[in-house]
């Protein structure tokens, strides 16, 4: 096969017409690789070369054609076409060089033009055609001489692809051989995990060469070729854009194809922004396809996938001597669904402790028995803030943030049943008890100000006591305050992650308790009560705690405050 780059009219000029023998096909390996690394050699050219892949592109309905020239009979021959991101239809004829550039002839040379015409006006031998998007190939052990032509046709969309010719098959085996066996198996399967298996490629294994392999995870299809995922990727570079993806126009960059990256390319190629091809860009949704090359390994798993979701996988065995790849036979699989929780049945004024994972969620159901006018849920989060939805079959009644103690009254409807969805903290684990009736006067919590802090009073400290207040409701409840020395060194870190509010007074130690005293006022603004703890250490840091007590037995703990006696009085 000729080294050339140059349009037909001069490589007929080049085709040898003495009458001496020739010594082809042998390719000068010197001149071969000096021109494969000088990658602008083949830019734009309609010659193929020899052993080399060529990548370039094609126009929707506008043909394409490749030529080379095989001189000697029983020429061993293959060609490999790789669509991208369109089918293609593409179809591989000969005909026969004229009398005296086959070198049988003799006398001196035809006139070019009576060359052109002799070889031009014959339509040639068809050896091969094919259409679709599947890598395919053409190979002949025995190939006659003459000028062979690649036409190539993309009637789908504009598109990119590669080819690849060799007068050398046996010696040049640029692309990794697939094993006897060369499918995906998928090994294990987990909610965000599938493990692939495959066997290893005889270009590694028996040949030595450095293959590696690359996965590729979609979710839309598998993908026949490594630059199927190259253009799929790279079309986020585009400059134009696709009304429909798939369909119709799939963007990419020319850089990509060998025009030259420089500043003067979009005046020199200003056509390709008529109307014609130009379309308006706008924003392109991201490509959710991944891909990872891991090196010479046969086993790999993927993880971070979603559950209950169909993935599509494909490996590509890389030589990376070449850069160029094989693909094996792709799969797919769908991940396992979320385990499913199971609800918890809420009983008709029962107090049910919850507790969520970080980030977790739980559901319960409540039923009541009896037709209801209204029915009320009781939420006390213990931790940090929950998040509360509840649906009457089906429909949404209430969505809200809930910290501290909350009540929610809803109206009622015969025989309805109500789904309880509780999401928990991004910080960490939530705990709460929750409680639902259809009796509206019944309460499970204590009712609460909206302020719960407790105030010291800095001027009433001494060296044995501090006094301290805090705010009550218009309800009558018991109120405990309790007492905990700590070292100095104690912080609000420290204070956190001791703020459960469902820890109850059982929960503390008798020595530590102050007193116990009932407390409300009917005017709001008078709810308001001191109280002096008495017998401190001087100079002593103490937590103090009050926990008030609703007329069912379930507690709420104000939040807690650290004071420190004075050392000196």
């Amino acid at each position: 096969m000729l080294l050339l780059r140059c349009p037909l009219p001069l490589l007929l000029l080049l085709l040898p017409l003495g009458s001496r023998p020739q010594k082809l096909p042998t390719r000068d390996e010197e001149l071969f690789q000096m021109q494969i690394r000088d990658k602008a050699f083949f830019h734009d050219s309609s010659v193929l070369p020899d052993g080399a892949e060529i990548s370039s592109y094609l126009f929707r309905d506008t043909p394409k054609r490749y030529f080379f020239v095989v001189e000697e009979d029983n020429t061993p021959l293959a060609v490999t076409v790789t669509p991208c991101d369109a089918p293609l239809e593409w179809k591989l004829s000969v005909q026969e060089l004229p009398e005296e550039a086959s070198g049988e002839g003799s006398g001196d040379p035809e006139p070019l033009e009576q060359q052109k015409q002799q070889i031009t006006n014959e339509e040639g031998t068809e050896l091969f055609s094919y259409k679709g998007n599947d890598v395919e190939y053409f190979v002949s052990s025995s190939s006659p001489s003459g000028l062979y032509q690649l036409d190539l046709l993309s009637t789908e969309k504009d598109t990119h692809f590669k080819v690849y010719a060799t007068t050398t098959p046996e010696s040049d085996q640029p692309y990794p051989e697939l094993p006897y066996d060369p499918r995906i198996d998928v090994t294990s399967l987990g909610r965000t995990t599938v493990t692939l298996a495959w066997k290893p490629s005889p270009t590694a294994s028996l040949l030595r060469q450095p293959i590696q392999y690359c996965i590729v995870i979609n979710k839309e299809h598998n993908f026949k070729s490594l630059c199927a995922v190259e253009a799929k990727l790279s079309s986020d570079d585009a400059f134009m854009m696709a009304p429909k993806p798939g369909l119709d126009f799939s963007p990419f960059d020319f850089a990509h194809f060998g025009f030259p990256a420089d500043n003067n390319s979009g005046k020199e190629r200003g056509f390709l922004k008529s109307s014609k091809f130009g379309r308006q860009t706008s924003p392109k949704p991201r490509v959710d396809l991944h891909r990872v090359c891991i090196g010479n390994k046969n086993i790999f798993t993927v993880s971070d996938l979603k559950p209950d979701t169909q993935y599509y996988f494909d490996m590509f065995a890389v030589n990376t001597n070449t850069n160029m790849s094989t693909a094996y036979v792709g799969t797919f699989a769908r991940t396992k669904e979320e385990a499913k929780q199971k609800t918890v049945e809420l009983k008709d004024g029962k107090v049910t402790d919850v507790f969520i994972k970080r980030k977790g969620t739980k559901f319960l159901r409540f039923a009541p028995v009896s037709s209801h006018q209204k029915v009320t849920f009781s939420v006390h989060s213990c931790l940090d803030a929950v998040q509360i939805q509840v649906r009457r079959d089906g429909k949404l009644l209430l969505s809200q943030s809930v910290e501290g103690v909350r009540q929610f009254q809803l109206r009622g409807k015969a025989k309805a049943k109500y789904l309880i969805r509780l999401k928990g903290s991004k910080k960490g684990a939530s705990m709460l008890k929750i409680l639902a009736t259809s009796r509206p006067n019944k309460q499970a919590f204590p009712s609460l100000p909206e302020d719960t802090r407790i105030k010291a009073f800095d001027k009433l400290r001494t060296c044995s006591s501090v006094t301290v207040a805090w705010l009550g409701t218009q309800e009558r409840n018991k109120f405990c305050i309790y007492k905990r020395e700590v070292d100095d060194n104690y912080n609000e870190e420290q204070k956190k992650r001791e703020q459960n509010q469902c820890l109850g007074p059982d929960a503390r130690k008798k020595s530590e308790k102050v007193l116990c005293k009932y407390f409300h006022s009917q005017n709001i603004q008078k709810a308001v009560t001191t109280e002096t703890i008495r017998g401190l250490q001087p100079g002593k840091s103490y937590l103090l705690d009050v926990y008030v007590i609703g007329h069912g037995g379930h507690s709420v703990k104000y939040q807690s405050k650290l004071v420190k006696t004075r050392k000196f009085c």
